[in-house]
């Protein structure tokens, strides 16, 4: 059986610092390429900022070639200008994937802690801390913004390579297990 290695491109999208990482997946093995962090000279305007996002992610997809993109959602609760921002920041991002026809999915923030922590209010320290046992990584970036993009990519390898996501046509374990009954053991 041959193992294909998955490349998948994790966003943590920002317009004052954005949050990139790249990881390969095979069956066996999970490995980190890439983690950074970006920060956007607060000199520039927003269409600047969002103009070096583009340029960022079009080269990190040049470079890797991913297979996959996943990016964090906004998060609701904050002022309406800093969600647009953020917003237009996100979008920025998922269209220089579009361009280059690459699967985009967006991730909430609470769903990537769950899948990481198995806790979805876990703090960014407790997420660094859990991705460093996973992938044995040592060095803390400068900016959680990096830590939060390799959540978000292994947050999607967890989702896509799960065994009931990957039977088709199921959409969670009360639908796998409602469409096959025997399969429960008592």
């Amino acid at each position: 059986m041959q193992t294909s290695a998955k490349i998948i491109l994790g966003i943590d999208p920002g317009t004052l610092i954005m949050g990139y990482s790249v990881i390969e997946c095979t069956r066996q093995k999970i490995q980190m390429r890439e983690m950074h962090a970006i920060k956007f000279s607060a000199r520039l305007n927003n269409y600047e900022r969002l103009s070096q996002i583009h340029e960022k992610v079009t080269a990190l997809i040049h470079r890797y070639q991913p297979h996959e993109f996943a990016i964090e959602a906004p998060f609701f609760g904050k002022n309406v200008q800093s969600m647009l921002k953020l917003g237009r920041a996100q979008g920025v991002a998922i269209a220089a994937a579009m361009h280059f026809k690459i699967p985009v999915t967006e991730y909430s923030p609470r769903k990537i802690k769950q899948a990481v922590t198995g806790n979805g209010n876990a703090a960014k320290e407790q997420v660094w801390k859990m991705l460093q046992q996973i992938l044995s990584l040592k060095e803390a970036p400068e900016y959680f913004d990096a830590t939060d993009a390799l959540a978000v990519a292994l947050c999607h390898h967890y989702q896509i390579s799960s065994p009931i996501k990957a039977a088709a046509g199921f959409k969670g374990w009360e639908d796998f297990i409602k469409k096959n009954p025997d399969k429960i053991k008592k």
